[in-house]
C-alpha cells in the first residue's frame, strides 16, 4: 500500500523578512554605516562646495562650486599636509618596529594561563581616556617633569629635557597612543599561524630566524596589513595629540580642520580640508597594497622552484 508524501508548506516569514528582505538580518550593520558613516561623509562632500556668506554665517549652499579646494590648498595646509603624512607613516612604522617582536612573545613565549593578564596590561591604557593619556605625556615630557629631572640626575643632560610642542613630542604621543591596535591584531595572526608549522620548521632544519621569516612573518602578514590601517587611517586625522604636545611646532592638518570648523567658523574651507586629507589617505594607503602586492609577487617568483620537462 503506497503512501503519498505530502509537500511542505512554506514556513511563515518572519515580519522582518517579510518587511526588509534579506537585508533585515544585516540592519545592525548597514544602519551603522548609513547614520555614522555615509550620512557624516555627504555631508562634508555637499559642505565643501560650499561658501561663507558673511561674518557671522558659518556655511552657505545655495551657489555650489569647486572654488574652496583651491582655498584650502594654502602653503601653510600644504607644509602642515607633509608633516602629518611623514608623522603618520613615520608612527605607522615604528608601531610596527615594538609592536611585532611583542606580539611574538605574547603568542609564542607566554604561556597561555598569563596571556590574558597581559593583553590586559597592554589595554588598560587604551581604556583611559585619549586625552587624559596625551596629557600624562604633556607632563611627563615637560622642562621639570619626571623623565627630565630623571635624565638630568643619571647625568645624561645637561639641563633640562626641551623636546615638549615639537614633532618629536607629537611623535612619542601618537606612537604611545595607537600602539594597542597595532599589537592586538599582530598577536591574534601569530597566534593563529599555527604551533605544528613551526615545529615542523624546525624539524626540517630552519632555525628560529628563518622560520619567522619564512613561515610566522608571511602567515601573519593579514596582521601586519590590519594593524598598520587601523593605525595609520586614524593617526592621519589625529588633532588631540598635536594640539597637546606639538603646539605651534608640532600642528597637523586635523588642527587646521577643527580651527576652519571650530575657530573661523568656515565649513566650507574645513570641508574642502577633510575631503583633501580623506583622498589624500586612501590615495596613500591604496599605493601601500599596491606595493604590497608587488612585493609578494616578487617574493613568490624568488621563491619558485623553475620546471624542467616536468621535473624541478
Amino acid at each position: 500500500m503506497s503512501t503519498q508524501t505530502r509537500p511542505q508548506q512554506p514556513r511563515p516569514k518572519k515580519p522582518a523578512t517579510k518587511f526588509f528582505g534579506p537585508a533585515a538580518m544585516s540592519f545592525p550593520t548597514w544602519a551603522y554605516a548609513l547614520f555614522f558613516f555615509i550620512i557624516p561623509l555627504a555631508l562634508i562632500v555637499f559642505y565643501s562646495f560650499g561658501y561663507k556668506p558673511d561674518q557671522f554665517t558659518a556655511i552657505a549652499t545655495d551657489r555650489l562650486s569647486f572654488g574652496r579646494y583651491p582655498e584650502a590648498m594654502s602653503a601653510s595646509f600644504v607644509s602642515t599636509f607633509f608633516a602629518t603624512l611623514r608623522i603618520s607613516l613615520l608612527g605607522t612604522l615604528l608601531c610596527l618596529i615594538i609592536a611585532l617582536p611583542f606580539a611574538y612573545w605574547l603568542a609564542i613565549k607566554v604561556a597561555p594561563a598569563r596571556r590574558s593578564l597581559a593583553l590586559a596590561l597592554v589595554m588598560v591604557p587604551f581604556w583611559t581616556n585619549f586625552l587624559v593619556r596625551t596629557l600624562g605625556w604633556q607632563i611627563m615630557l615637560s622642562p621639570d617633569g619626571f623623565l627630565s629631572n630623571w635624565l638630568q640626575g643619571l647625568g645624561m643632560l645637561d639641563g633640562p629635557l626641551d623636546i615638549l610642542y615639537t614633532r618629536t613630542a607629537v611623535q612619542i604621543g601618537v606612537v604611545y597612543n595607537y600602539l594597542p591596535l597595532m599589537i592586538l591584531p599582530l598577536f591574534v595572526a601569530i597566534d593563529a599561524s599555527g604551533k605544528k608549522l613551526r615545529e615542523a620548521s624546525y624539524d626540517l632544519g630552519a632555525g628560529k630566524v628563518k622560520t619567522f621569516l619564512r613561515v610566522t612573518l608571511p602567515m601573519a602578514m593579514p596582521g601586519v596589513v590590519s594593524g598598520c590601517l587601523l593605525v595609520f587611517i586614524p593617526l592621519n586625522g589625529d588633532y588631540v595629540t598635536a594640539t597637546v604636545l606639538g603646539g605651534a611646532s608640532g600642528s597637523m592638518v586635523g588642527q587646521l580642520i577643527a580651527n576652519q570648523f571650530n575657530t573661523a567658523q568656515n565649513w566650507a574651507v574645513g570641508a574642502a580640508m577633510a575631503m583633501i586629507l580623506i583622498i589624500s589617505t586612501l590615495a596613500v594607503v591604496g599605493l601601500g597594497f599596491a606595493l604590497l602586492k608587488l612585493g609578494q609577487a616578487i617574493t613568490a617568483k624568488l621563491n619558485s622552484v623553475p620546471l624542467h620537462d616536468g621535473r624541478a
